[in-house]
């Protein structure tokens, strides 16, 4: 299993809160995250998102109101969203859904520090070209 060894924590509980936009998931270590969808798909583990290397990261912008339509079990160490903006290609292992929950504070610092030096909103729609970029959309 990719990226997992026995200590990492599995969720013993997802909820999908479509209405405040929120992933719900209990670990199997007592931590409880509520974690956005907007930060999900903002930092979504995707090569649409992240690219294809250090510095390739694509930013995501206009993704407040963003809805999980889908959530979908990944072998028994992961989840793949689909959301409602059409995204469906990041897959979610448990390790990362942790990281996710638990940096939430410094995750949404760092993505207005990224959108400060783009000059950027947070409620900017995302360019057109961005998404054909690396090819795998059309």
């Amino acid at each position: 299993m990719a990226g997992l060894d026995k200590q990492t924590p599995t969720p013993q509980d997802i909820t999908v809160h479509s209405q405040s936009r929120v992933l719900e998931v209990a670990f199997s270590d007592g931590a409880h995250f509520r974690i956005p969808f907007e930060l999900m798909r903002v930092y979504s583990p995707s090569a649409e998102v992240q690219g294809h290397g250090p510095g390739q990261e694509v930013l995501q912008t206009g993704k407040r109101e963003v809805g999980i339509v889908a959530l979908e079990a990944v072998g028994n160490y992961a989840v793949q969203p689909t959301f409602s903006d059409g995204h469906d290609s990041g897959i979610f292992s448990w390790d990362y859904l942790y990281f996710l929950g638990a940096q939430q504070a410094e995750l949404w610092a760092d993505y207005e520090r990224r959108l400060a030096e783009a000059g950027v909103g947070r409620d900017a729609p995302m360019p057109e070209k961005a998404a054909s970029a690396c090819g795998h959309h059309h």
